[in-house]
This record gives structure tokens, sequence and C-alpha cells, in this order.
């Protein structure tokens, strides 16, 4: 289908309107309400110093914002300003903000059942999600652990790969980034920083290899696995399929199978992390399989829930029965699989299928990154990803993307930042983005880097 005739997602109107930009931001509404969050939020992020953390600092974060509402592709501030939203939750709003069918869904839900008894006495709507998510994964007979973050999904695929092997290693790749619980934590080669103040209390058995971008990374890559798992306590085989807050690097094609045979050879369990690829995102239900290879087990998150807290893992019944031992061992909690989520997430599925909505961030991101490129935009070397999930690499400039982001921010247009020194700009829109947007944030961002000093 050519790109002219791919057909607009219905029910996005309204929510794919432009930019408009009333105050500058952060506006007076903004920077009262920042202020207050200063107060009572904990201090993340670089240390600030004693003369700017006397009292409480009177300025607010450059260019920061406070959102009061969103529709489709659209963010409203607390300040009136309206945004083109290309950022949606970190890539977790597949459906923008609001989409019709998630709300109905919480319309409908909401009155009858809040929360269930866990898998004790479980709710209908998990139930049914639990079914439906099996089906995503290509081999029949898969099995599902329920949670609600990212990072959940991936504690639950690294218990299973211990239970399943008996192993404590963990082999992952440089720049990942799977979530800040302790478990993922052990394994986030994004920034040191991240993970070194609580190394004593982390798995001491997690060895990295390099995120490959080449065919002779990828050669590299491999023969340091190869080394890794010859040890023989390695258990679990963590990668994205993509390396998402890494700066959205796409690996050569041979690098996922032939990573898995290396596993599978040395009796370890291959988990993809698809919390940010999966579900359409990289313009795939499952960016990790590909040919016959199937990872043993798959995390998914972020998008799932349609804007409500919801992950999963997903696997081989074969892995999956580890999990049914002698003595009572589970991976849960109170509102895991909580059926107001359960049944946002099916209102999601159902939407992601009926448009065929991984097939369209295909196509429209194949085209967004065409045009992108036909810019020739200054000071940009390298535009990368698959789908709707690409990045801007701005070279060795630490903090080059944040000084960008928050550019763009004035324009009125929302992204994100990566890579381990924030160099890369990240773009996640909602996959039912008009591609009139798209081409005005092209336009605009060609305006902000002609300007901006290098």
């Amino acid at each position: 289908m050519a790109h002219s005739e791919i057909p607009p997602p219905p029910e996005l109107d309204p929510g794919n309107d432009l930019p408009v930009i009333r105050v500058r931001p952060p506006g007076p509404e903004s920077r009262s309400w920042l202020l207050r969050s200063a107060r009572a939020a904990a201090p993340m992020g670089p240390r600030i110093t004693a003369d700017r953390a006397r009292g409480i600092r009177a300025e607010v974060p450059s260019g920061a914002i406070v959102y009061e509402s969103g529709k489709g592709s659209n963010v409203l501030d607390v300040d009136g300003n309206r945004y083109v939203d290309l950022a949606a939750g970190f890539g977790a709003l597949l459906l923008g903000h609001g989409h019709p069918r998630v709300l109905r869904a919480v319309e409908h839900q909401a009155p009858r059942l809040m929360q269930a008894l866990g898998d004790v006495y479980p709710s209908d709507a998990r139930i049914a999600l639990l079914g439906r998510l099996a089906e995503l994964y290509p081999r029949p007979g898969a099995q599902v652990i329920l949670g609600q973050s990212g990072a959940d999904a991936v504690s639950a695929a690294l218990k299973t790969a211990a239970l399943a092997t008996g192993r404590p290693g963990v082999l992952a790749c440089s720049g990942a980034y799977h979530g800040l619980s302790y478990g993922p934590l052990a394994a986030l080669g994004l920034r040191p920083s991240y993970r070194e103040p609580f190394s004593a209390q982390l798995n001491p058995h997690a060895s990295f290899v390099d995120y490959p971008a080449s065919e002779a990374a990828m050669d590299e890559a491999l023969e340091r696995a190869r080394f890794a798992l010859a040890r023989g306590d390695v258990g679990a085989v963590l990668v994205e399929p993509i390396l998402g807050r890494g700066g959205c690097l796409v690996p050569p094609a041979e690098f996922l199978p032939e990573l898995g045979r290396l596993a599978r050879a040395a009796g370890a369990v291959m988990i993809a992390d698809e919390v940010w690829t999966g579900l359409g995102r990289a313009g795939k239900s499952l960016f990790s399989t590909q040919g016959d290879f199937v990872p043993e087990l798959v995390c998914l998150g972020k998008g799932l829930g349609g804007g409500l807290p919801m992950s999963a893992c997903v696997g081989s019944s074969e892995v999956m029965r580890a999990w049914s031992r002698d003595a009572e061992v589970v991976h849960t909690s109170t509102f895991a699989g909580a059926p107001l989520a359960c049944t946002t997430a099916l209102a999601t599925l159902d939407v992601l299928s009926r448009e065929r909505l991984p097939e369209r961030a295909a196509r429209v991101g194949d085209w967004f990154k065409r045009e992108l490129e036909a810019k020739e935009l200054p000071g940009v070397r390298e535009i990368r990803g698959a789908g709707l999930m690409l990045a801007l690499d701005l070279g060795a400039r630490p903090g080059a993307a944040v000084a960008l982001m928050r550019a763009l921010l004035e324009r009125g247009f929302i992204v994100s930042t990566g890579g381990g020194q924030r160099e890369a700009l990240i773009l996640t829109p909602p996959l039912v983005i008009a591609e009139s947007l798209l081409s005005a944030f092209v336009t605009e961002l060609r305006s902000v880097l002609d300007a901006s000093p290098r």
C-alpha cells in the first residue's frame, strides 16, 4: 500500500490539532505547581548545591511544564498551552490520550468491579486478558504472569528463568534499560549511576556484552556472550529487541536469533524485553519474533493497559511450568491483574488489532524517518529506530538532546531524551497520530536546529 493510501485511523478527531502556545513555557501556573512539587517530591537527579537549595529554589526546572489534560495526540498544560505529544508517556500511550474505546472500558468496568482477590478469586476480566495475551505468543500453549510495570514483568521473567534453570547468572547488554526494581536493576546497563549505589544489594552474577549496531560489533558481542555462557552459571539472557532508552539502536537482524541459539545451547532462557517495542510500537506486535526464532519469555508493559498500570510476562509452558513446585512459590502483588486495568488492556488489544495499528506504525514510521532524513538536519549524526520508535543521535555532546527538547517544547512539541549521556532525542508518538502533525514537527525541528549553536 502506498503511503498516500494509508487510511487515517478512526476516532482521531479531536486530538490531532497543531500546537498553540499562549504563554512561553513554563507559564506562571506551571511554575506554581512545580514549586509545590519541589517541596514535596524526593530530589531525584543531580545534586543541587547549597546556594541553589537554600530554602526552596525560587526558580523551576527550565522548560518544565505541568500537564492538565490530554486528548489523542495533544496535551494541554495548566497554562492553557496546547502541545503535540511525541513522547506519549515514554511510549506508553499507544492509542494516545483518552482513546474512546479505553474510556468506554473504564465507564463499563468501574461500576462493576474495581478489585478482585488476585489469582485466589480472580475477575472475569483477568481471565479474559490472560487468554488474549497467551494468543499473542507465536506458539501454542503459552502462559502468562501479570504485573503492574515493565520492571515487574522483567522481574517475573528473571525469576522464571532462575526456577527453570537453577542458575543465578544474568547476561544483559550495555546501554540497556529494564527498569529500576532490584531484579532488573542488576542487569541495567544504561547508566552505572542508577545501579552503583545499590550494588551490594543486587544480584552479583550479572554480566554484560555491548549492544551491537553493526555486523562487526555483532560478531564481537556474540563471541563475548559465548564466553560468558561457557561459565555455566547463566540462567537468563535478557535483551531488548531494540535498545530503547539507550537510543533506539536497531541491531543486525541476525543478532537476536544467534543470541537465542547460544542461550539455548548453554541451557539458558532467552528473555525479550518488549516493554517498549511490543504491541506495535516498533511496527510489529512482537518485534523479537523473527522467522523461526521465538524467545522463551517475552515481557510486555507500557502501552498494554491503555494508560493504566499493566504488564505481563508471556512464555512457553515448558519454561513456565517451573513455577509448579512442592513448596509454594509465587510472583504476584495486590493490584496485579486488577479488573479495571485488565479491561482497558483488552480494549487496547482490540483497537490495535481491529485498526491494524502495528502495520500503520511500520508504514507511517518509515515515511516519518524518510521525511526527517530528507531535511538533512544539522547536528544530527544519525536517525535510527523502527516503526514509531525513533531516535535522533546528536553525537558526542552530553546533554545536547535536553537542550533540543526544551527548545521544541517552546514550539509546542513534547519529546523525550535517551542515550547514556542524553545525547539522543527520542520520538515515540501515539500510533494514531495524524501525519500532518509529524510533518509540522519536521518543519519546526529544522527551524530549531538551524537556530541552535553547535
